[in-house]
């Protein structure tokens, strides 16, 4: 029987990540609260992320995990700008205050992940990356938000969607922009698999 990887979170970004990374994963939505660390973008995802792995583990009541399980998964992303922690917007309005404030501006995109294997033991990792938004008037705005109606986006917005509107170049992993950087889960997943 193979091995699946739970991912503890609805997010359909991420999904498509694993999934174009040939992944086999279910999900679990969990209801974790987040947190936000003023000044420390770092503890704040990585927080989150190990608060929806615990949730996670808890509703399958493990560890320690199933035979048919591989680990599970969970992530935070934040934007991080002028000292500023920007999460999911609460509503349209705030959405297109984010991107006024970012619009012409570099900002950083942390993802914090946090991974429960075979042994119990809860790994966790940061990886930033790079952004810098064109300089956007109210009608870019406007067409953005109409169309990816971001509220569910960290930052207000989506790299990879319609992401060409409002990002003019990047710096780092894409996958991390998107909510999910495979670099450290592929480490985790190959050491699962070596077990």
């Amino acid at each position: 029987m193979a091995q699946t990887l739970i991912l503890a979170s609805g997010s359909p970004r991420r999904a498509k990540i694993l999934a174009a990374h040939g992944v086999s994963f279910s999900v679990l939505k969990t209801d974790a609260p987040e947190v936000a660390i003023p000044h420390d973008p770092e503890q704040t995802v990585t927080a989150n992320a190990t608060a929806k792995l615990r949730a996670a583990l808890e509703a399958l009541h493990a560890p320690p995990l199933a035979a048919e399980m591989l680990g599970v998964l969970a992530a935070d992303t934040i934007v991080w700008h002028a000292n500023r922690i920007y999460g999911k917007p609460r509503d349209l309005d705030e959405a297109a205050e984010f991107l006024r404030e970012l619009s012409g501006q570099t900002h950083s995109v942390f993802t914090g992940v946090a991974f429960a294997g075979a042994d119990g033991a809860i790994r966790t990792a940061v990886v930033r990356s790079g952004v810098t938004f064109h300089t956007l008037d109210e009608a870019k705005i406007e067409e953005y938000v109409a169309r990816v109606r971001p509220t569910d986006r960290a930052g207000a917005y989506d790299i990879d969607e319609a992401g060409d509107l409002v990002v003019a170049s990047y710096a780092g992993s894409y996958e991390n922009i998107m909510g999910l950087p495979y670099e450290p889960v592929r480490e985790w997943l190959n050491g699962q698999n070596r077990k």
